[in-house]
């Protein structure tokens, strides 16, 4: 018998655009996802898209499923919705605060899209970059905080998994290494963000335990790192998808750190009694669904 959930597949699957984004989308293992889909195919007895296909194509009959799954999804999600608000109230307040300056240019298109699902819920970003935001729960200045994760008090929400990667100029000396090491960055110039050292993954997690000297310059915007770097005034550290486009344009290049790369986790705190809030995980879903499809080289935490 269909299922919502054979459907919800199919839409994971052309918005992630592989089986394996649309796993992680679905919080489902590679396998299990492939096991649903052999089952769906073998009921109607055709494929529902091209196996070597990527982005994934589908066929007649997978886009005749997803034309009902488009009908019938948005429908269910709204009459959900409309439940929650009834058991839950149907009135917000949802003040995100940052930790992570990159998630900014990502965010601002899931807010747009959260107020079209929860108009009555008022939403805003807590003005300014902060280094300790959980400080702004505590204190009830915020409701939300992006970022690293926060203390045991809160609810911790996984969100997803990015590479941090080495931006330098064109003709930089270590420009033809494949991958950089801690020991390439002694005696550079390492630009960031004004915040703490312990909150930059390439100090805390590279360079301090190599014991490595180097010398630190900040800016308050990405963009500026990104033209100071291209001036050759030193390196940076951003996450993949912030350097994307300038890299693309042959205005920076950027490198791997080490062998296995440099990762960081992106989560949401937020204190418990809100975090049961419908709301709430409706925001978490947009963003998981909407930087899986829009986010390259991403994995979404479960």
């Amino acid at each position: 018998m269909l299922e919502l959930r054979h459907l919800r597949t199919l839409t994971a699957l052309r918005s992630s655009g592989s089986l394996v984004r649309a796993a992680q989308l679905l919080n489902l293992t590679q396998s299990a996802l492939s096991h649903q889909v052999k089952l769906m195919e073998e009921r109607y007895g055709a494929p529902l898209f091209e196996r070597k296909s990527l982005p994934i194509a589908f066929t007649a009959t997978g886009m005749r499923l997803l034309d009902l799954a488009d009908r019938v999804l948005p429908e269910v999600e709204q009459a959900e919705r409309d439940v929650a608000r009834l058991s839950q109230g149907d009135k917000g307040q949802l003040r995100v605060a940052l930790e992570c300056h990159t998630c900014f240019d990502w965010l601002m298109p899931v807010m747009d899209a959260f107020r079209q699902r929860w108009p009555e819920v008022e939403i805003d970003l807590v003005s300014g970059f902060h280094s300790e935001p959980v400080d702004l729960l505590r204190s009830g200045l915020a409701d939300l905080v992006i970022g690293s994760a926060g203390g045991p008090e809160y609810t911790v929400l996984p969100l997803f998994r990015f590479e941090i990667l080495v931006v330098l100029a064109q003709k930089h000396r270590l420009a033809a290494q494949r991958r950089l090491e801690a020991a390439d960055f002694e005696g550079e110039t390492l630009i960031t963000y004004p915040v703490p050292e312990e909150r930059i993954d390439l100090i805390r997690e590279v360079l301090r335990p190599a014991d490595v000297h180097f010398e630190r310059r900040t800016a308050e915007l990405t963009v500026a790192i990104l033209q100071l770097v291209a001036s050759r005034r030193g390196l940076a550290a951003l996450p993949n998808w912030a350097i994307k486009n300038y890299v693309d344009y042959d205005y920076v290049l950027s490198r791997p750190v080490g062998e296995f790369g440099l990762w960081s986790d992106l989560f949401v705190s937020v204190p418990p009694a809100l975090a049961a809030k419908a709301y709430v995980s409706d925001f978490v879903g947009v963003i998981r669904e909407q930087c899986a499809r829009t986010l390259d080289g991403i994995t979404l935490l479960s």
